[in-house]
């Protein structure tokens, strides 16, 4: 790319969907806002239910919990302004505004993959040692497990946003995206970035493939426990511990992968910005279904809880006891 004919960008320009006729991007508008909202219940309620009934606390609910908060904070940081975008004329991001999304979707990301590895590994312990889980798996323990899922995405995302936004911008300042994620932003770069790319490429096998070796380490023993059980109803009982996590890992892993994995070749913006749909708007929004219509304790839980708040209103202390 040229070095010499480049401005100063204050601002970039949202392409996100403005192809479309103006009729289809209002659907898409109501379309994603109805899924926002309810993934911000869902999740909500999650970490409400997990925090509220004594039968949920356990490690496997205090990880879902910590899941449901990144779920969260991932939803608030690229869908508001992606609803802007379909909504009104002015699809402009500040420079910092832009830098500030994307430091949050690395930051977010990166910590959903390692927390899914922590999720593996509780499920692991649980299944392949289960009489040694509750000393295993300790409150400690597990407020380390998740302290270590955190913070990876700090230094990632103020490493990845610092560098590439001290970059110069070309003249033009239109991101082919409906967020500020890295390639379509690289694209605008006035200089050379080979050394960014490679950063890039070391930090996804880091912090991104790692995690995911991880997960497949932990199922395959948890697959070799679950062959050895000899009766039927012991093996079913065994798997629907762990088929709820397994389901929302390869959610989020193939839409991940499908996205930043393809040959360029195959992966035009059009494509991404589909794709990128899967793991920004669907996926939060189907992990807190999965755990509740797959899960019979999350369901009983709702239910002790909605009678209890039932019985708050009504002024009947006996059922508030029981």
């Amino acid at each position: 790319m040229a070095t010499g004919n480049w401005t100063r960008v204050n601002e970039f320009i949202l392409m996100g969907f403005s192809s479309l006729p103006a009729e289809i991007q209002l659907l898409l508008f109501l379309a994603f806002l109805t899924i926002y909202l309810v993934t911000l219940m869902g999740n909500s309620l999650i970490i409400l239910l997990t925090l509220a009934d004594p039968m949920l606390h356990s490690p496997m609910y205090f990880f879902l919990r910590n899941l449901s908060f990144l779920e969260i904070g991932f939803n608030l940081a690229i869908v508001p302004k992606m609803l802007s975008t379909l909504l009104i004329p002015d699809t402009t991001i500040s420079f910092l505004g832009c830098a500030t999304q994307m430091y949050f979707f690395f930051f977010f990301g990166v910590s959903e993959c390692f927390l899914l590895a922590a999720m593996a590994y509780d499920r692991y312990t649980a299944i392949c040692s289960p009489l040694h889980y509750p000393v295993i798996m300790n409150q400690r323990t597990c407020a380390k497990l998740a302290a270590a899922s955190w913070f990876p995405g700090f230094p990632v995302g103020i490493m990845q946003t610092t560098w590439l936004f001290s970059f110069p911008f070309c003249a033009t300042n239109k991101v082919n995206h409906f967020f500020c994620d890295s390639p379509p932003v690289l694209r605008l770069v006035c200089a050379d970035t080979v050394f960014f790319e490679i950063y890039a490429i070391v930090g996804t096998i880091l912090f991104v493939m790692i995690p995911c070796l991880l997960i497949v380490c932990s199922y395959t023993r948890i697959a070799a426990a679950i062959l050895k059980i000899p009766s039927a109803k012991g093996k079913h009982k065994a798997f629907s511990t762990c088929s709820s996590h397994l389901l929302v890992v390869s959610l989020f892993y193939v839409s991940l992968s499908l996205t930043y994995f393809r040959p360029k070749s195959n992966n035009s913006p059009e494509s991404k910005k589909l794709l990128s749909l899967s793991y920004t708007v669907v996926t939060p929004l189907l992990n807190p279904i999965i755990y509740s219509l797959r899960n019979n304790e999350v369901k009983n839980a709702l239910s002790r809880t909605f009678h209890k708040a039932l019985a708050l209103r009504n002024g009947t202390p006996k059922d508030i006891i029981g």
